[in-house]
């Protein structure tokens, strides 16, 4: 029994123990956490009587600030310009209590309550950020977003936030809550180059502020927060999204009833078809670009348009105000005046990747809609891609292909105007633009091969597994084809295009420089040389005889069914430009347009300048020996061969044997190889015709071709 008592009392002393622990652990605790929390209570009162004690800023009133950022051109151009104050000013009484409403519902709920800052809302602010472990909300008042846009640049920066929240202090102590929404009104950048409620009231809707709807005051009291995501012309579901949370937070805060809110949220949306852009704009569709890359390194709309950064970009001034002269030129002088019949220009290095000439249509004014990156289908323009397969492969640009008619499964493509020249040779085929040359390229050399190629030089867009590719009849990017066809420029690299040089402060200090050329290497050197070769006939006397410019040069032409997209895809050593024409609901054109007349007439307009600082400069690839073998003369199309069947039946699986002799020869592995396997070709074709007499020319025997296989 004793035992049992004392080994109670043990467990008693040694529970009371742990209690005292325990007790004195918590009670460290909370004393840490009072001394804490007296401290933070401490540091606000002591900044915010700082705060209070702060004097205002003379002559605020009359405060006007300057340009704030630009855009240079690589030549040192200023192509595009943001400024404040570009609208005229609208006075608080003229501007309806609806959008006062919003705009504090949106931005700063507490605005007429707070000396400039909201103390309680960054508090809550950062709990949020620390939970959720990122910048999920933000804490800026109308006052603080005011004095960033005044005085202060948008780094976010600790030491800024300081700044932001002294100088809001100081305006707060000199003008009116009445004023600081005037000016701030006035000042904040609304998207699509608006500056100012007035001015983005002109933009969006053509109407003076006072007479816009509930709906539409919504639309734009919801931009300051990220004007370029929110703005209708980029994102119309996200502009509206955007807009019903401003009208369910005016509902909430009982600034409109419930038969408003209803009503506004079914609101259409119907935007100025004719948007005024009053910034200096020389580039508008390139800017956009610029823009977007921007928001990639990290810079938003508010860092952009007020941080006061000099943007060099890698635009040409003189290629860029070429492409837009020579898209109105040329499709005025067609007849193409209408708003639905448009044109796109891409013009970039293939040697660095510097981006030298934008469009993506021919008036921003009417549509901002980018074309240079829309899918549509591009045509003969593929097959220089069916081509290169073949090259890659060992086929000879000399080696004689039928151009007689083919039926692959229910596919039977034909010529332009039904003209079929027997036996002719590769180089010719491409040159003529035969369709049904292109449908037995593709037979022979393997759709997976063409497909496996084609993604190797960056083109992304669907491609389906058919024959028909071999035509264009997949949809594809501006964008991409034209950066793939650098691939046959620059020796087989792929570079990948880029629109910012540089980025540097107010005062000087560059945040941000290109890094260097990013390009892998795709093709073969052996391709690359050929496919110019087989390219700059073309242009000398095939289907691109309009887009000449008296120098060295190569491309393709493009049409698709019923003339509803031409285009034109060239290059020099330097520089290669791609160029679309169509229209943008995809109809007809009653015009016929063909990829060998507008798009290479646009073509030539502009490399004819953008070429000039690099003279008549020729490609560095060997030479390469096409012989020349003529078709009949009566059977030489005219102009650009375009199938009338429809290209989207499938023929997988067909059995179909493409007319073209199988053997096998050795494939050139180096550019001297190529020149030598050429002229051994040459010799032996003279030495089986010496017999023969020299008045009558006769054709050459065909040379074997390579057996298909798919690439691995």
């Amino acid at each position: 029994m004793l035992r049992i008592k004392r080994s109670n009392s043990d467990k008693d002393s040694a529970l009371r123990c742990v209690v005292r622990k325990e007790n004195k652990f918590l009670k460290t605790v909370k004393i840490t956490f009072i001394l804490s929390v007296a401290f933070i209570l401490a540091a606000g009162v002591s900044f915010n009587l700082y705060l209070s004690s702060l004097p205002p800023i003379n002559n605020l009133d009359g405060f006007k600030p300057n340009i704030v950022t630009k855009f240079y051109s690589h030549d040192g151009e200023i192509i595009k310009t943001f400024t404040a104050y570009t609208y005229s000013k609208v006075e608080i009484k003229n501007v309806p209590q609806d959008f006062i409403n919003a705009l504090i519902a949106t931005e700063d709920k507490n605005f007429y309550h707070h000396n400039g800052y909201d103390i309680y809302g960054l508090a809550r602010s950062t709990v949020q950020n620390l939970l959720a472990r990122k910048l999920v909300q933000g804490a800026s008042t109308i006052t603080q977003q005011l004095a960033r846009i005044l005085f202060l640049s948008n780094e976010k920066t600790f030491d800024r936030k300081l700044k932001e929240l002294v100088i809001a202090a100081r305006i707060e102590k000199t003008i009116s809550k009445e004023q600081i929404l005037e000016m701030y009104m006035n000042n904040v950048y609304l998207g699509s180059g608006a500056y100012g409620v007035e001015g983005a009231a002109e933009i969006y809707f053509n109407k003076k502020l006072k007479d816009l709807t509930l709906p539409e005051l919504a639309l734009i009291a919801g931009l300051p927060q990220a004007p370029s995501v929110y703005s209708p012309y980029n994102n119309l579901d996200l502009a509206i999204k955007r807009r019903n949370q401003v009208l369910l937070r005016m509902y909430k805060m009982k600034y409109i009833t419930k038969e408003q809110y209803e009503k506004a949220i079914d609101a259409k949306v119907k935007l100025s078809s004719m948007p005024r852009f009053y910034t200096t704009n020389k580039a508008p569709y390139f800017c956009d670009l610029v823009m977007a890359e921007l928001e990639k390194l990290g810079f938003d709309d508010t860092d952009i348009s007020q941080g006061g950064y000099k943007i060099v970009t890698t635009l040409d001034a003189k290629t860029q105000k070429a492409a837009n002269e020579a898209i109105i030129k040329n499709m005025n002088a067609y007849g193409l005046r209408g708003k639905n019949q448009q044109a796109a220009v891409f013009s970039f290095s293939p040697i660095d990747g510097r981006i030298l000439a934008y469009a993506g249509g021919k008036d921003y004014t009417q549509s901002q809609f980018d074309r240079v990156q829309a899918i549509r289908p591009i045509g003969s323009a593929f097959k220089p891609f069916v081509y290169a397969a073949a090259i890659e492969k060992g086929i000879s640009p000399n080696d004689l292909i039928d151009d007689s008619p083919i039926t692959l499964g229910g596919w039977s493509p034909h010529n332009y105007g039904n003209k079929y020249r027997g036996k002719i040779p590769v180089h010719k085929a491409l040159m003529y633009s035969s369709n049904v040359c292109a449908a037995r390229m593709i037979k022979e050399v393997g759709i997976r091969s063409v497909i496996q190629l084609a993604r190797v030089l960056g083109i992304t867009t669907p491609l389906e597994y058919d024959y028909t590719i071999a035509l264009g009849s997949n949809g594809t990017k501006l964008y991409e084809i034209t950066r793939a066809y650098g691939a046959f420029a620059n020796g087989g690299y792929v570079v990948e295009p880029y629109a910012i040089e540089s980025v540097e402060t107010s005062r000087g200090k560059v945040v941000y420089r290109a890094p260097g050329v990013k390009a892998s290497h795709q093709l073969s050197y052996n391709t690359a040389a050929v496919m110019t070769a087989m390219l700059k006939n073309v242009i000398k006397g095939g289907t691109g005889a309009a887009a000449n410019i008296g120098k060295p040069a190569a491309g393709k032409t493009g049409t698709t069914d019923d003339y509803k997209d031409a285009s034109f895809i060239g290059y020099t050593p330097n520089i290669v430009t791609g160029v679309w024409v169509g229209n943008d609901d995809n109809t007809t054109n009653s015009k016929a347009i063909q990829g060998g007349t507008v798009p290479a007439l646009i073509w030539r307009d502009i490399m004819k300048v953008a070429t000039i600082p690099y003279k008549n400069m020729e490609f560095d690839y060997p030479a390469v020996e096409l012989i020349n073998t003529k078709a009949p003369a009566e059977n030489q199309p005219k102009e650009e061969e375009v199938s009338d069947e429809k290209t989207e039946t499938h023929s997988e699986g067909v059995n179909s044997e493409a007319t073209l002799p199988q053997s096998t020869p050795k494939p050139a592995t180096t550019p001297a190889d190529v020149v030598k396997n050429f002229k051994q070709n040459q010799a032996e074709k003279e030495n089986k015709t010496q017999s023969q007499t020299n008045t009558t020319p006769q054709a050459p025997v065909p040379v074997p071709m390579a057996i298909p296989e798919s690439l691995n």
